[in-house]
This record gives structure tokens, C-alpha cells and sequence, in this order.
């Protein structure tokens, strides 16, 4: 694509060996590939997808920043929430994707600080290149509470605790469809020319016709109308409702509700592309190099949460969870105001929660069970009726 930087020689290598990966698998579904699953493997496919591979994802260095490397007070801030849960529980920390391993460090030292540590802090991290990096983090700062960390391959039984997910539903395959005004069709990837592109499925999964034909009608959407569909969420919410046996499961992303999510003026929906700090919207481009997202509908996480026997505890911006927790006190204690400490925490600050930034563009979502109090967070605003 025009105007984004070529990647490296070694990992336009890894870009061509999942190209050639997703070539042949195409070839032996007749030519096509569902998106969903061109976007698991871009993302996953082991060795090679883009968070499988090794390359460099978080921070200056790599293609987006996520908010627990904006600033230390993200993970402090969490912990308050977190904290409550413990209480409540006596239990333990699980987070899924973990990601660089920044919020499990500073979301373990805000609840060294707290004095309500979890028994255990466990990550469910799928690529064995980020687990390596997290495990190297926590080492190096937290050495003395390393002891407590462990990873593992599948979910535990009998949960009890606080359960995280930052930016992890934004990264699950979608569908992407296409309605005609009077049909959902399915969107698939093939070759042509030597180049990935769109083009129709010649059958629509049923799964896909049922959640989104109800939907195009009742909001009216204009013939040609293009958008995405998380079909593996509702699996997803029931395994972890499984699980948890008592606690809290927070998830953290970007998104909307239904209605802000399927917006006749959101016409090609929400799926985007991050490379190099870049963001555009053609996933073809350089496979397993770039990270594919696309928006959550937290609406739809609701539901699936209510089916799953989970209670929808609390609905609100990043900005109202974030000084709910105690963000303004955390950042007094940051220095003295003319200190370059305190402006640089500043700065941090105002990206995690200022409107034109992180602040309401991000979302959190609290689903309970068997958890009778109110989660730090949620008091200052809540927007469930939204959903």
C-alpha cells in the first residue's frame, strides 16, 4: 500500500511463507477462504501469523501502543478494581492475552501495594513469543513475586477470582458480510493476480443469515451496507462463564453499542489495520505483518454474557473506570507538580482518558457471578441502559 514503510527483508520472508500457507489452504477450499479464517491465521498461525512470529507489536517500536504501556497508572488503576474482587473471593488473577506483560507487572505491584495480592496471577497466552517476553518482564521487576505468575495452555476449572481481557475481543477472526437489502451475504478472500481480494462466498452460513438479518432490518441499512460479525463470542463467554465459579471477568476494548456499531453511516464497518503506528483499512496487505482489529459490539457481549448466566455489572468509558479507580490520587503521588515526573504523568494521562484520545473511544465491561457488590469502576458512570 501506498505511503506505509516496506517491513524488513527477514520479515517480508515470514509475510510470504503464511501468504503461501494461506494460498494453499485457499486452493483446497475451491479458491476461497472465509475472512474469519484468513484473519486467524494471519493473526495465529503458528510461527507465522503476526502474534505468533516473534516480530516487534507493542510500543514506539513496534505498530500500535496499548493503553498499560501509556502509563503505569492504567494496571494501578485496575488493581483498585481488582482488588475488591480478591476481597470478595479470596481468589486469583487470570488474564488472557496478556500482551507485552506490562499490566500484569503493574497491576501486581499496585496489589503489593494494596496488600491483597491474588494466590495466583495465571496467563492464558496462546503465542510461546509473547509468553518468553512476558515471562522476561516479570522476572526483571517483579523478581520477588515471580513465583506467583504462571501460564497456561487451556482454562482452569473451578475459577475464582478476577478474569482480564484488555484489547483481546478486538483481535478474535470476524465475518465480514455484505447486505443487499434483502440478504446477508458472506465476504471471502482470493487470489487474483498475485494479490489477496474481496469477493463473495457462493453460500452464506446460516449462523451468519440469523444474527444479522434482524439486525439490517431493524436499523434499516442501505443496500450495499458492509460490516463485521464476532460468530465466536457467544462460545467464547460460555466457556469462561464455565469456569468461573465466583468473580469477575473485565474485559477492555474499543467499540459501541449495537446501534452505534451498525449506524447506517458506519457503512463499511470497522475493521482496521495497524502497521507501524499506521492505521488503514486493507488486510491484504503484507499478511501476518500487520495487525488486523476490527471495533467490539459490546451489546452482543452483553447477550452472550446474559446466556452464558453472567450479570452485566457495569458498562462505562475508559475515562469514568479510570478516575472511578482513583486516577486523580494515583497521579498526585507522582511528584511534585512542577517535577518532570509529574508533567510526563501527566501527559500519559491525558491520552488514556481525554475524549479526542483513549478516553471514550475505550470501553470496560464488568460480567459477574455470584458477586454481591459494587466493582470500583462502574460508580461514576454506568451505561448499561446504552447496551
Amino acid at each position: 500500500m501506498t505511503g506505509l514503510p516496506p517491513p524488513p527483508a527477514d520479515a517480508l520472508v515470514l509475510g510470504e511463507r503464511l501468504a503461501q500457507q494461506i494460498r494453499d489452504e485457499a486452493l483446497a477450499e475451491g479458491g476461497v477462504l472465509p475472512f474469519s479464517r484468513y484473519m486467524e491465521l494471519c493473526l495465529y498461525s503458528p510461527g507465522l501469523g503476526y502474534y505468533s512470529a516473534g516480530l516487534q507489536k507493542f510500543g514506539a517500536a513496534g505498530d500500535f501502543v496499548t493503553a498499560p504501556e501509556i502509563s503505569p497508572l492504567f494496571g494501578r488503576c485496575l488493581a483498585r478494581s481488582c482488588a475488591t474482587v480478591l476481597q470478595a473471593c479470596d481468589g486469583d488473577i487470570l488474564e488472557i492475552g496478556a500482551g507485552s506483560g506490562r499490566l500484569a507487572v503493574d497491576l501486581l505491584a499496585g496489589l503489593e501495594q494494596l496488600d491483597r495480592l491474588p494466590g495466583r496471577y495465571l496467563i492464558l497466552e496462546r503465542s510461546s513469543d509473547l509468553r518468553e517476553r512476558q515471562r522476561s518482564l516479570l522476572g526483571s521487576e517483579l523478581p520477588h513475586l515471580a513465583g506467583r505468575v504462571a501460564w497456561l495452555d487451556e482454562l482452569p476449572v473451578g475459577f475464582r477470582g478476577a478474569v482480564l481481557a484488555n484489547e483481546v475481543l478486538d483481535a478474535m477472526p470476524v465475518e465480514r458480510f455484505r447486505w443487499d437489502g434483502e440478504q446477508v451475504g458472506r465476504l471471502c478472500m482470493h487470489e487474483t493476480g498475485g494479490r489477496f481480494e474481496w469477493t463473495p462466498c457462493t453460500a452464506t452460513p446460516s449462523g451468519l443469515s440469523s444474527v444479522m438479518q434482524p439486525i439490517c432490518e431493524q436499523y434499516r441499512l442501505a443496500p450495499g451496507y458492509v460490516s463485521e460479525v464476532n460468530l465466536s463470542l457467544p462460545a467464547w463467554l460460555q466457556g469462561l462463564a464455565q469456569m468461573l465459579e465466583q468473580g469477575m471477568l473485565l474485559l477492555a476494548d474499543y467499540g459501541y453499542p449495537r446501534r452505534e456499531y451498525y449506524h447506517p453511516q458506519r457503512s463499511q464497518g470497522t475493521l482496521m489495520c495497524h502497521y507501524r503506528h499506521q492505521t488503514h483499512d486493507d488486510p491484504f496487505v503484507w499478511p501476518g505483518l500487520q495487525d488486523l482489529t476490527a471495533h467490539v459490539d459490546f451489546t452482543a457481549v452483553a447477550e452472550a454474557a446474559s446466556a452464558s448466566g453472567l450479570d452485566v455489572a457495569g458498562y462505562t468509558t475508559q475515562a469514568a473506570f479510570l478516575l472511578d479507580c482513583g486516577l486523580e490520587q494515583l497521579l498526585q503521588a507522582q511528584g511534585e507538580p512542577a517535577s518532570t515526573a509529574y508533567l510526563r504523568a501527566v501527559q500519559q494521562v491525558k491520552t488514556l482518558i481525554m475524549p479526542g484520545e483513549m478516553g471514550e473511544r475505550f470501553k470496560f465491561i464488568a460480567l459477574t457471578k455470584d458477586l454481591d457488590r459494587a466493582i470500583p469502576g462502574f460508580r461514576m458512570q454506568d451505561m448499561r441502559e446504552r447496551l
